[in-house]
């Protein structure tokens, strides 16, 4: 983080916020259904930076280039890293987090069999497009936590290299052959569709996260701001797209 980024811009981050978004983790956490929200919300994201962890080093293997493999694991370092903070806060609040992980690891190992890549740029179009969207997802959910739980959540969404890697050489390898860029565009489409269900099976299937997003925690989202929240991931998605040269 630059020296821009706080503490003098903090107070303006934060000015606007009411409820639990204005509390510590200390005060909201009182309230039992938003601490089983938080644990599902942190028990789904150590489990999704543990399996991309898991699948960069697998995807580390079809690098075409020493550099490239290299590269992917240095970038699987980085979101075992981001699994750690997770895990550590768990047990921190009293959790186990084992057990927090559990009940997401059936849709996300799901999610992951359902779009294995094929080859090297399917991987790193889904390293680009489908953890940008589940990133996008948790940013929007950030915004109603507690102030100590929604900094740690920003925190290991932070961008550990996908984005430019991916741009660069997929742009390339579509400059070189430009019916890649019509395969991609398709595939990219799939991981769209595949990681909005996936994400809306979760909030379904877990009560504390689905009030969180509808509303009564957290200053919850109603209805209507649900539809806009996905609304904002999928023009976010676009804008990816056109990045990488793809059509969305």
């Amino acid at each position: 983080m630059t020296s821009s980024d706080k503490p003098e811009n903090a107070p303006a981050a934060d000015a606007g916020r009411t409820g639990v978004a204005a509390q510590d983790w200390a005060r909201a956490a009182a309230d039992p259904q938003y601490r089983a929200a938080v644990v599902d919300l942190l028990g789904a994201l150590a489990y999704g930076e543990l399996a991309a962890f898991e699948r960069l080093a697998e995807d580390a293997k079809l690098a075409p280039t020493l550099s490239d493999k290299a590269e992917l694991a240095k970038m699987a370092s980085a979101e075992f890293l981001h699994f750690e903070r997770l895990r550590d806060r768990l047990t921190e609040i009293g959790q186990e987090p084992t057990a927090a992980m559990e009940p997401f690891v059936a849709a996300l190992d799901g999610f992951h069999r359902q779009t294995a890549p094929s080859d090297w740029l399917e991987g790193l179009v889904k390293a680009y497009v489908g953890d940008s969207i589940a990133s996008d997802f948790y940013r929007e959910v950030a915004a109603r936590l507690d102030s100590d739980t929604r900094e740690l959540v920003l925190a290991v969404l932070d961008d550990t290299g996908h984005a430019g890697f991916a741009v660069e050489k997929v742009r390339a390898a579509i400059d070189a052959d430009p019916r890649v860029g019509g395969r991609l565009a398709l595939w990219a489409r799939r991981l769209m569709g595949e990681a909005l269900s996936q994400s809306q099976r979760v909030v379904a299937d877990r009560d504390a996260l689905s009030t969180m997003l509808v509303g009564g925690v957290a200053d919850g989202f109603d209805l209507a701001e649900v539809g806009r929240m996905f609304s904002r991931i999928t023009e976010a998605h676009t804008k990816r797209m056109a990045a990488l040269g793809l059509a969305a």
